[in-house]
């Protein structure tokens, strides 16, 4: 029995135009990574920084994602902190930035604002194990609000981090809508 094709050859194109969406690498807009996969990395004028960030993971975490991420690493930080350096405030504010900016630079781009509400959060979660507490719930509690108090610097230092380089990316992923959208025109 012979069997009819139903979908024209792939070596072809298609007469109704692509079914497929532009992600599926037809008809769709390259990425800096496909357009120079072709070159040889000499000949693509790279800087020896650019390359060093490239080797780093790119994880896109979602809102819930990149929360769970600051909380759960500021709060093994602070554990880390207690059994090394004896509940060093100044260790845990350094160490809060960098937990910061990668927040703010895993988070998907439709999460955008989400970074920066995670991120006072997550401070005050890693405050746990590191605030004084002189018994029970209340001291404990106590103790918590004076580490924020005192080191509020830290935390406000480590938002305005994620929501400089939150703003950041979201004026550009702005622009290069605007961009896409003209040359569409």
């Amino acid at each position: 029995m012979e069997q009819h094709r139903t979908r024209p050859p792939q070596s072809q194109p298609s007469r109704g135009g692509s079914s497929l969406p532009p992600q599926a690498g037809r008809g769709g807009a390259r990425t800096a990574r496909q357009a120079g996969a072709g070159v040889p990395r000499t000949a693509m004028s790279v800087s020896p920084l650019v390359q060093a960030v490239r080797r780093f993971p790119n994880p896109r975490l979602t809102g819930l994602g990149s929360g769970l991420f600051c909380a759960a690493s500021m709060f093994a930080l602070a554990c880390l902190i207690q059994l090394l350096f004896g509940a060093s405030l100044v260790v845990y504010g350094v160490l809060f930035l960098p937990v910061c900016v990668l927040t703010a630079v895993w988070v998907r781009r439709a999460d955008l604002v989400t970074a920066v509400v995670a991120v006072p959060i997550a401070f005050a979660v890693g405050l746990l194990p590191i605030a004084d507490s002189e018994g029970g719930f209340g001291g404990r509690l106590m103790g918590l609000v004076t580490a924020l108090a005192m080191h509020a610097g830290w935390l406000y230092g480590g938002t305005l981090v994620a929501g400089v380089i939150v703003t950041v990316r979201k004026a550009r992923m702005m622009t290069r809508k605007a961009a896409q959208r003209r040359r569409a025109v």
